[in-house]
């Protein structure tokens, strides 16, 4: 069973994502993808409110005038990628004794894998030891290409949390991570991109049923964002709504049907799971 629309709303209200004075004078701006009476459309959070925008994340982004309430709506992941990237042992605190990577480490999860915030994980029946791994995303807005790491914020629209669930027997048996972060469901992502957002300042926090199991600067990111979206960007081409997600720090944990699973992220809010 889904967590309910009332206990999701006070989340986000806790989160911080909801719009406020200080979030304004810092410019930033919630962007989110929403079901509402059967439509989905794209929007701007404000308050509790979300004004509905016509062109999408990309184009013109001209509010329509209509509005709907965040209680009534259903928040989507917040973008339609094409292509979704993750990056393996990209913080020293998760690389343990192994040696520090070169260069990203970068694979792929599978459009499948995605699920909305609020939407639940669900543990395969032959899974046993499946974990969070909470990351921060980055959400790309133009066309990118074998960008240059001085140009490649140019292309970036903005940053979202993202949750890269790992089947661990399965990342350690398997010849590829097809199924072990790929699987349906193991990336939730959301609850909202934010642009403006002055990331290295901001920390990612992982709960678990409440207690803290993951904390980190992302100022700690071993290859930032212009590194990565460059690195990438030299070997696939990475459109407009393709998503990022860039590593995991410190240790993670097995999950259980019934847990609950928050990442936060300081500037942007919480991304909230139950596991199934």
């Amino acid at each position: 069973m889904s967590i309910s629309r009332r206990d999701f709303v006070a989340t986000m209200a806790a989160s911080g994502l909801v719009w406020n004075p200080t979030a304004a004078a810092a410019g930033l701006t919630y962007y989110v993808r929403y079901e509402h009476r059967g439509k989905r459309s794209y929007g701007i959070l404000e308050k509790d409110t979300i004004r509905e925008i016509r062109g999408g994340l990309f184009g013109a982004k001209t509010p329509t005038g209509a509005k709907v309430n965040l209680a009534d709506a259903k928040l989507l992941y917040p973008c339609e990628p094409t292509t979704v990237l993750a990056v393996g042992l990209n913080y020293k605190s998760h690389i343990g004794n192994r040696p520090a990577p070169t260069k990203p480490e970068l694979f792929f999860k599978p459009l499948p894998s995605l699920v909305e915030p609020g939407g639940e994980i669900i543990i395969p029946p032959d899974a046993k030891n499946v974990h969070y791994e909470g990351e921060f995303v980055i959400v790309m807005g133009k066309t990118a290409r074998q960008v240059k790491e001085s140009d490649a914020l140019q292309y970036v629209f903005g940053y979202t949390c993202g949750n890269d669930v790992s089947e661990r027997d399965w990342q350690k048996g398997d010849l590829q991570w097809w199924r072990a972060k790929g699987s349906d469901t193991f990336g939730p992502l959301g609850p909202a991109i934010v642009t403006g957002l002055d990331y290295p300042k901001s920390r990612l926090q992982t709960r678990l049923n409440g207690e803290v199991k993951q904390s980190q600067l992302l100022s700690d990111l071993l290859f930032d964002v212009p590194a990565i979206v460059s690195f990438a960007s030299h070997h696939v081409t990475l459109q407009p709504g393709d998503v990022i997600y860039t590593g995991t720090p410190g240790s993670t944990s097995a999950m259980k049907p019934g847990d609950v699973v928050e990442v936060e992220i300081e500037g942007i809010g919480i991304l909230r799971n139950r596991i199934r």
